[in-house]
């Protein structure tokens, strides 16, 4: 019988990657990583939903890992000729941005878009859904082109400024500092801006990886390689989903700078939920 091709291979990326350092890596370092990421079942998964794509693709990986969403405030959401950018916090890292896709995807059909970072590329069901950031040379220009055009475009549009998903401090986890583009975006493209507040966590051994990382000094997000498990730690949740109403565009005046209001934005979606309680 024929293999499989697999969509995601440890040992072909770091042949890819690193052509140079992949040989030296001892078989079992690559077999842990391979472990780490869950390689076979994530396979297992794309191999199954190979069929589907965009929005049905996110609704049947909700499906596959039992989650559910306990929405307050849906009243909020927009009409679907209302163009809006909707952010949210990041604490997962994975699950919210399936879960979210999947909700906002049903209710805005498939000229919906969520703004990933490029890495998520590689899962072909993903590409029409997603909208790449962090292209370099000529596909930079092609990013950027198609960036234009969503946002200049009927779709919604959704963003989670941080670029990374929570981390724990002092006790508390949250996202780092918003990253100010989607404000110069929402006042370029005239797009209302929609606060949401997604409710979950990652494990302790994730943010303990963080913030050991971080001591030693090292800059690359390693504890990163925890998130496919982290994935498989949060089946069979119930998340809360917090939606505040649309904020005009117009709001994210010159009054403030745009890493103000950023900042300002994210205090917002963060009491989404006490004001619910």
């Amino acid at each position: 019988m024929e293999e499989r091709k697999r969509i995601i291979d440890v040992r072909e990326a770091l042949r890819h990657k690193a052509p140079g350092a992949a040989r030296w890596i001892p078989t079992a370092v690559t077999s842990w990583l391979a472990r780490t990421i869950h390689e076979g079942e994530l396979n297992d998964i794309l191999t199954r939903y190979a069929a589907l794509d965009g929005v049905s693709f996110m609704q049947a990986l909700v499906g596959e890992f039992d989650l559910k969403l306990d929405v307050h405030g849906a009243a909020h959401l927009p009409m679907p000729e209302q163009r809006c950018l909707f952010v949210s916090n990041h604490p997962l890292g994975g699950l919210d941005g399936i879960c979210l896709a999947a909700f906002l995807g049903a209710r805005y059909g498939e000229a919906f878009r969520c703004v990933v970072n490029d890495l998520l590329l590689f899962i072909p069901n993903l590409r029409s859904i997603f909208l790449p950031v962090n292209k370099h040379g000529r596909q930079r220009r092609e990013a950027a082109a198609q960036f234009e055009a969503v946002m200049r475009g009927p779709g919604q549009v959704l963003t989670f400024p941080a670029g990374l998903c929570s981390r724990r401090s002092g006790g508390v986890i949250a996202d780092v500092a918003w990253r100010p583009s989607f404000v110069r975006e929402a006042v370029r493209y005239e797009r209302d801006v929609v606060p949401i507040f997604f409710d979950g966590r990652n494990s302790d051994r994730f943010y303990r990886a963080a913030r050991w990382r971080e001591r030693l000094g090292i800059r690359l997000n390693v504890e990163m390689i925890y998130l496919p498990d982290e994935m498989f730690r949060n089946k069979h949740q119930a998340f809360g989903v917090y939606i505040g109403a649309p904020i005009a565009w117009q709001t994210f005046s010159d009054s403030r700078r745009p890493q103000e209001w950023a900042a300002w934005m994210r205090d917002r979606v963060y009491e989404l939920k006490m004001k619910t309680e």
